[in-house]
């Protein structure tokens, strides 16, 4: 079976009365425009997205006729989790994980990121509060900022500008 698009998303689309054939991808394989997979009762999936910039999210719904759906279900893993305790530090501290070219999820007011012990002893010794937990990241941030703009310009003056602001 080949994928060239969504159909639409469980929470907008009823799937009602039909009978759920979930795929399982892991966290990196949202963003992947070809790929293979097979669902959770076999079915094989070929996912040939042909718009730039088309990704999967947590149940999106791949197929549908008149007996099952086939919906994406992103499995949890491994991740870094922080709650910044205001606006300068949740800007901190993403310059500082978007400055080293790792991915960041932003969910529920907090910080998340694939684990990696190194980043996690980095940001305890920073001084920030980071817990190892099992979760589902499902919210990529989206950066529009060039890689390796560290001009005058760069995210990171803005944020210092907008939380230092006496507006």
């Amino acid at each position: 079976m080949i994928i060239q698009q969504t159909i639409g998303n469980i929470k907008t689309h009823s799937i009602e009365g039909l009978e759920i054939d979930l795929l399982e991808i892991e966290w990196f394989e949202t963003t992947k425009r070809i790929q293979r997979k097979r669902t959770n009762s076999g079915v094989e999936i070929a996912i040939k997205f042909i718009q730039e910039g088309q990704r999967l999210n947590q149940d999106d719904i791949l197929f549908q006729d008149d007996k099952k759906a086939i919906v994406v279900n992103i499995k949890p893993c491994e991740a870094i989790v922080m709650t910044p305790s205001s606006l300068l530090e949740m800007g901190t501290i993403c310059y500082e994980i978007g400055n080293k070219h790792l991915p960041l999820f932003i969910q529920n007011d907090q910080i998340m990121m694939p684990f990696e012990m190194p980043m996690f002893r980095w940001l305890e010794a920073s001084g920030y509060k980071p817990e190892k937990q099992e979760i589902k990241l499902l919210h990529l941030l989206k950066s529009n900022v060039a890689p390796h703009g560290h001009g005058n310009s760069s995210l990171f003056t803005k944020i210092l500008n907008m939380a230092s602001s006496n507006d």
